[in-house]
């Protein structure tokens, strides 16, 4: 199979059957072999019935997945990857934001021109400055850290990948923000970018609320942390722990050995824990001895949770 073309939604039931007909006319008009797959994330509205109307309709392109309830973007990708079956694989939203129509030229830029992973990049947005902005800051800020400076829009929902990649990548949490980074990491450094058209919302409301801003930076700074750290926590927590533990011991064997130098000169002062630099010290140690042990607890837990990506589906299709 050529494509397989992955769409997360939820509340998107007006969009749906328009969006399943321009994909159709695409990959009909380019003579690809194809599925698309619509991961329902808990929708509260009609969309999980259209869904099966168009797989009544089109049962050899068209296979759904359903969520008892809504997890978010990131798992919905997650389950839509497993799925997946097509060489190249195509994740758009399901507004009609994205256009169906990039999809020819992002499936030659990974077989021709050998990119793992091409990212779509809106370059003239249709979105209001409450969103805009806050995107231009959190890209930035992506950039810095990620190491991936040739990408301009991370969060947009148009990308292509090399199957190789959505199968060996873990996405979870809301990490979809940062699936090139996740990429990169992975050993799967040809990343792309493409300008893609960007349309008006047609259909319902935007999801974007400015928790997601927030949420989008906290995000990044896990994931730093993680790639980084994550398999070696101690390296951190026990490097700070020691450090803060030594400067405590070496502040409090220096009151020690005052204290006896002035007993050694017959002076007589206040006892130790009438000192606050006394009980900074007592701290240090005890801040120090509790970084450790999270150092070591964390190369524990680092061993991974085998529940972390489980959804509970309803229904596949």
């Amino acid at each position: 199979m050529d494509i397989s073309v992955i769409v997360p939604l939820f509340n998107e039931e007006e969009s749906l059957p328009e969006l399943h007909a321009w994909i159709q006319r695409v990959m009909n008009a380019s003579g690809f072999t194809y599925e698309i797959i619509f991961v329902n994330d808990g929708s509260t509205d009609n969309s999980w019935n259209v869904i099966e109307e168009l797989h009544h309709k089109d049962a050899q392109h068209v296979h759904g997945i359903k969520f008892r309830r809504n997890y978010g973007k990131s798992p919905a990708l997650y389950c839509g990857f497993k799925a997946a079956q097509g060489d190249v694989v195509i994740t758009m939203d399901a507004d009609l934001q994205d256009s169906p129509d990039e999809i020819p030229e992002l499936y030659r830029m990974i077989t021709e021109e050998k990119y793992d992973l091409v990212s779509g990049y809106k370059q003239k947005r249709y979105d209001p400055l409450s969103k805009t902005i806050p995107t231009k800051l959190f890209n930035a800020t992506a950039r810095k850290i990620s190491g991936v400076h040739n990408l301009h829009d991370f969060n947009c929902g148009l990308k292509a990948y090399r199957r190789d990649v959505v199968k060996n990548i873990e996405v979870y949490g809301e990490m979809h923000r940062y699936i090139p980074y996740l990429a990169k990491e992975a050993g799967f450094a040809r990343i792309g970018e493409k300008v893609v058209h960007h349309q008006a919302r047609k259909y319902g409301k935007s999801k974007f609320g400015i928790n997601r801003f927030f949420n989008g930076y906290l995000d990044l700074l896990t994931l730093w942390f993680l790639t980084n750290f994550g398999k070696k926590p101690m390296h951190v927590f026990g490097l700070m722990g020691s450090f803060t533990f030594f400067i405590g011991l070496i502040a409090f064997f220096w009151l020690i050995v005052e204290k006896c130098v002035m007993l050694a000169h017959d002076v007589y002062g206040d006892l130790l824990s009438n000192h606050a630099s006394f009980f900074i010290a007592l701290a240090a140690m005890i801040l120090g001895t509790q970084l450790f042990l999270a150092g070591f607890i964390g190369d524990l837990i680092s061993r991974g949770n085998p529940r972390r990506n489980d959804y509970q589906i309803e229904k596949e299709m």
